[in-house]
């Protein structure tokens, strides 16, 4: 092949349009814009509110553990302390009582006495799942999906609650925030480590979250869920979910799986 023939074919494999779509796939590569498929197949469910009725427990538990360091239910720092717990639903226990007691030794010691508690009343039958979400996590697997529940707890009270309702092998991930380096909501990282440790998407676009608190939105926003669905049977409402990043809101998450089929 002459010199010429060889510039001529090396001109033509780099012409400028293809220069162009190559230089446009890279920066959207870089820039996360390039299209994802439609499945959204890691599906992170949180536990109380959300796919399990608790029935005032964590309120009940709070008591306990707060009267345990002098909080006296009836007086003002008593109302002040439950009201932020009621606000804080959804976060990581110890984060709220690192908050609440200011020292760690403190905050350690209520937030053993809360999971005691807490463990306690779930020992106690004072537990069961939400209205069609076992039916939902069952169909949602048998479409495809992977489904990881998710909790502020601790390890501890998560597999009580997961041995009181017989849903040990009901997911094929269970999350709490000591698995996800220590930070619990709202921070992204429980869903961040359910995307890696499962593998069973390749996107975080297609992460779906699903929870009954405005910190549950606020990590699965922070996350980069494609979809982030608030659901009005735990402890805030429309308002509060869309304010903190849902993209749906349902009434219960039994609506998730349709949800999920629409085109």
């Amino acid at each position: 092949m002459s010199t010429t023939e060889s510039t001529t074919e090396s001109t033509t494999e780099n012409t400028p349009e293809k220069t162009i779509e190559k230089t446009t796939k890279d920066v959207a590569d870089a820039a996360g814009t390039r299209p994802v498929g439609r499945r959204r197949d890691l599906v992170v469910l949180d536990m109380a509110g959300t796919t399990v009725a608790d029935g005032g427990l964590v309120e009940r538990a709070f008591e306990r553990a707060a009267e345990r360091l002098g909080v006296r239910p009836g007086t003002a720092d008593h109302a002040a302390k439950l009201r932020y717990v009621r606000d804080t639903m959804g976060e990581s226990k110890i984060s709220v009582f690192r908050h609440l007691f200011g020292t760690e030794e403190l905050a350690q010691e209520a937030n053993s006495a809360f999971e005691t508690a807490y463990g306690e009343l779930v020992d106690g039958g004072l537990i069961a799942p939400l209205p069609g979400a076992r039916e939902a996590i069952e169909k949602l697997r048998a479409d495809g999906r992977t489904v990881v529940l998710t909790t502020g707890f601790a390890r501890v009270t998560q597999d009580a609650i997961l041995d009181a309702l017989g849903w040990r092998d009901l997911v094929e991930l269970t999350l709490c925030p000591a698995d996800a380096g220590g930070r619990g909501r709202p921070y992204p990282d429980m869903v961040l480590a359910a995307f890696l440790r499962t593998g069973a998407v390749d996107d975080v676009r297609q992460v779906v979250v699903a929870g009954d608190t405005a910190y549950d939105m606020l990590s699965g926003s922070r996350a980069g869920a494609g979809l982030v669905a608030g659901v009005l049977t735990g402890a805030h409402d429309r308002a509060a979910l869309l304010a903190n990043g849902a993209t749906h809101v349902l009434g219960s998450v039994a609506e998730l799986p349709a949800l999920l089929e629409q085109p």
